[in-house]
């Protein structure tokens, strides 16, 4: 997400002596990225990307906090003029119990981590001052009147999302916070009505009536209008899932639901109530006409993480000066307290999503260091020896790719997760295989002991796309063991839709591009005309030879015979060929056709010593019979 803030208006928190271009560039550097800085009506408007992570500077107050830690590592002056979140307590408001009131009732407390709201009495609805709506226009938020405006700017300013309701439109001064039956229906604000799903955080009035549709947009229905004479000032923490899951359900999206969905400070909530409650009153008249309403079940526990001070050279690769590093962290708003060679921080509670544990703390320091005063070059070795097996793995994988890539094979690259499904359907046993327990979907649920199903299924898949299918995988499976971690194994699988024999001829070709000698019939499978074959790459690897074993040619002339057999259990091509090579004087055997049971073959038979006679080579075949 983007925000827009002004110049003028950060200088309102912010002492510097920095220029506009000046904060956008180290801004840039060090942190949130400032994408433009554009002269406006003698001001300039900043357009900054926030990232998903850091809500916590989506807002003025958070990019003076940023300005005040980075800009004096480029040796600009800057420091905070105050901090709202300390000066803007409850204790700031004289509460008044003039008669109204709201009841107040949260079904779940999972739905909202904290609830403030306070009512005002004889508030004058009209245009805003100057300076707000000009923010807010600059902002790209639509200017409506002074009680909408103020509800915006605070939103801008301390990055927590405020609404206000018309208090006499709250039927009974009910509010009831529960979650949405599915099919319920509510007319925003902006005149549309929305089909809930079900599951949303909603709040119905004493008619049951809904007049919001939590961290996202206030109904039409409770909607502030010139009429209006008393509001309640809204503010709140919500379930940040149930935000997110409402607006991809609804495609609904508000600046408020941006915020909203990656979690906001309960922290931050006391503060802006207050400074919003001096903002009503001052340009709106605004009278307060109640108690402080503030339910906070869980309230924010202080987290703090220790870390070596070593730690912070061992990581970012040079030496920074102890009190230079608690110098950036005290700037951050964390507490940092050096013991020893130890260094406690206290976690500010508006940090607490993204800081959990010591590398963060070091990635802090880093960031507002500047990447660009860190050496290209480390003290210590730049670069990890790769261990030697790891190197014969990718020289193998590339070279066993190209190969099959020039035969024509197409890569296939899948999960080493299967569903029970693909192991049923590819004859594999259930219980063989080690299920995830914390799998996020079926479909991934296993993990695989061999290729097979995940090739059979690509083949699967594709029947009828294309007539002929040969692909490949070079993959891991992981074999169980008792009290262990599984072992994983790196593997070659190939599958067609062709035959035995093409398939066979594939991984022929593999081996002889390899210079290895070995037989592949055993590991080819078939299920429904799919054949699939796999093998262990540490077999390849330890098997291989750089370069072709010497054969010293033969001088003398070969004669090639060919004769058919029938097959049968008792009669096979493996069982001939091993028969025939126990001849000294046969030096290759092909196979020419195969029809039915009827198999064709070629012996080539030859002496290295002397020529021999067609007689010989002739009673060398008839043993075969």
């Amino acid at each position: 997400m983007n925000i827009k803030i002004t110049h003028n208006w950060l200088l309102e928190y912010l002492e510097t002596d920095a220029t506009a271009d000046q904060i956008r560039e180290y801004l840039s550097l060090c942190g949130p990225s400032v994408e433009s800085a554009t002269k406006v009506d003698g001001d300039w408007v900043y357009d900054i990307e926030i990232i998903s992570n850091r809500i916590d500077y989506a807002s003025v107050l958070g990019i003076s906090q940023e300005a005040a830690a980075i800009l004096p590592m480029f040796g600009k002056k800057a420091k905070l003029k105050f901090d709202p979140l300390t000066a803007y307590k409850f204790t700031k408001i004289k509460e008044n119990n003039s008669g109204l009131s709201l009841n107040v009732k949260i079904e779940d407390k999972n739905l909202c981590s904290r609830f403030t709201a306070v009512i005002f009495d004889n508030v004058k609805i009209g245009p805003s001052p100057k300076f707000i709506s000009e923010r807010v226009l600059a902002a790209g938020i639509k200017s409506i009147n002074n009680a909408v405006d103020v509800s915006n700017y605070l939103m801008l300013t301390l990055g927590q999302p405020v609404h206000v309701f018309d208090y006499d439109e709250i039927k009974k001064q009910t509010m009831i916070m529960r979650e949405s039956k599915k099919g319920e229906k509510i007319t925003t604000l902006d005149e549309q009505e929305i089909t809930l799903p079900g599951g949303d955080i909603v709040i119905e009035d004493g008619s049951g009536r809904l007049v919001d549709l939590c961290g996202i947009m206030g109904g039409l229905n409770s909607a502030i209008s010139n009429k209006t004479k008393r509001i309640i000032l809204f503010v709140q923490t919500y379930n940040k899932e149930k935000v997110r899951k409402t607006v991809m359900n609804t495609g609904v999206r508000t600046v408020a639901a941006t915020y909203f969905e990656k979690g906001l400070d309960e922290e931050r909530v006391e503060a802006t109530l207050v400074y919003g409650t001096e903002l009503l009153q001052k340009y709106a008249s605004a009278k307060l006409a109640s108690k402080i309403y503030d339910i906070y079940p869980n309230p924010y526990k202080k987290k703090t993480i220790v870390i070596k001070l070593e730690t912070f050279e061992k990581l970012i690769g040079i030496k920074i000066d102890r009190k230079k590093i608690r110098e950036i962290l005290t700037n951050l708003g964390f507490g940092a307290e050096e013991k020893k060679d130890f260094l406690t921080v206290t976690v500010p509670s508006y940090r607490k999503y993204d800081i959990s544990i010591p590398e963060d703390l070091v990635e802090e320091v880093a960031r507002i260091y500047g990447y660009q005063n860190i050496p290209s070059r480390l003290q210590a070795p730049s670069y990890v020896e790769q261990p030697k097996e790891m190197e014969d793995l990718f020289v193998f994988q590339n070279k066993i790719k190209l190969l099959l890539k020039h035969l024509g094979l197409n890569e296939v690259i899948n999960y080493s997760m299967v569903s029970k499904e693909m192991i049923q359907d590819s004859g594999l046993k259930i219980e063989d295989h080690l299920r995830l327990s914390n799998s996020i979907s079926e479909d991934i649920e296993y993990l695989r002991i061999t290729l097979f199903p995940s090739l059979y299924k690509n083949i699967k898949d594709n029947i009828g796309k294309k007539d002929i299918m040969r692909f490949f995988e070079i993959g891991k499976v992981y074999l169980p063991r008792k009290n262990d971690l599984p072992e994983e194994n790196y593997r070659l699988g190939i599958a067609t839709n062709t035959d035995y024999f093409d398939l066979k001829g594939i991984v022929e070709a593999v081996y002889k591009e390899l210079n290895i000698k070995l037989d592949v019939t055993e590991n080819i499978k078939e299920k429904n005309g799919i054949f699939v074959t796999e093998i262990e790459l540490s077999k390849l690897i330890k098997n291989y030879q750089s370069v072709p074993k010497f054969k010293q040619l033969n001088q003398y002339s070969v004669i090639k015979l060919d004769k058919t057999f029938i097959l049968d259990k008792n009669n096979t091509y493996r069982s001939l060929k091993e028969k025939a090579l126990s001849s000294k004087l046969l030096i290759n055997v092909e196979v020419v056709s195969q029809f039915n049971n009827k198999l064709t073959l070629r012996f080539y038979y030859s002496s290295m010593d002397r020529n021999l006679i067609e007689e010989e080579a002739k009673g060398e075949l008839d043993k075969l019979v």
